[in-house]
């Protein structure tokens, strides 16, 4: 039974990343993938491997509470502050700061799940990435190294293929093969020099400067004024 459980959900996977790739992205889409892997094996590797960071184990014993930003508070707060650059990016690009999907964190998968979904946008604050196609992989990019979130995985490892096999078409395409490139080196450079993002408590910090935040948690390049960064696509 686990072996057709795993070969259904692998087909499953396969239907959800193709509708994601002809609908540039669809949220409910990348819902279903997330959730398709929730009972997965590879969700029980990444709830391990959160659970081995440091402050990860607690986190998760506590159920510590899935993010609820006040955006109304948070927009007050002091230019360079995390909370007023998390409001504007969520204001600016005209985002629903609780646009995710509701989950039960009655397990430790689900409780992981809830809280990456929910501190997302506060990853391209604090790393700088863009929220276009390649900023939006680069982040991805970063929970998929650190502690191998297997939906992210999956986005990508399907966006590389994707921008490869674009390249022999002619005209402007959605994911450039170079910039992608660099955009997952620097993702995968930061992931590796710096703390767990997906273990940190913004909640406790909302009014620190944004620079602050990235030298504690070891963000020493930030993506901001790449081409495929936040600086370059809406001002925070």
């Amino acid at each position: 039974m686990p072996r057709w459980t795993e070969l259904l959900r692998s087909v499953n996977n396969l239907k959800l990343l193709a509708a994601i790739g002809r609908s540039g992205g669809d949220l409910h889409s990348v819902a279903d993938l997330v959730d398709n892997m929730l009972e997965s094996p590879q969700m029980d590797a990444c709830v391990r491997r959160f659970r081995a960071v440091p402050g990860g184990a607690e986190m998760m014993d506590q159920r510590y509470p899935p993010l609820q930003p006040d955006i109304e508070r948070m927009i007050q707060m002091p230019e360079g502050s995390l909370g007023r650059g998390y409001a504007q990016l969520i204001r600016e690009l005209n985002y629903d700061p609780e646009f995710f999907r509701p989950r039960p964190i009655d397990t430790e998968a689900r409780w992981l799940t809830q809280r990456i979904a929910t501190t997302h946008d506060i990853h391209h604050v604090v790393t700088g990435f863009g929220t276009g196609p390649v900023g939006e992989n680069g982040v991805l990019m970063i929970t998929a190294n650190q502690i191998g979130f297997p939906a992210y995985v999956l986005l990508n490892s399907a966006a590389q293929l994707n921008s490869f096999r674009q390249q022999s078409q002619h005209g402007a395409v959605q994911l450039d093969f170079e910039q992608l490139s660099a955009a997952l080196a620097q993702a995968m450079a930061i992931a590796r020099s710096a703390s767990c993002l997906a273990a940190v408590r913004w909640e406790e910090g909302w009014e620190r400067p944004v620079q602050s935040w990235r030298e504690e948690l070891g963000i020493r390049e930030p993506a901001d004024l790449e081409p495929y960064g936040l600086g370059t696509t809406v001002q925070v």
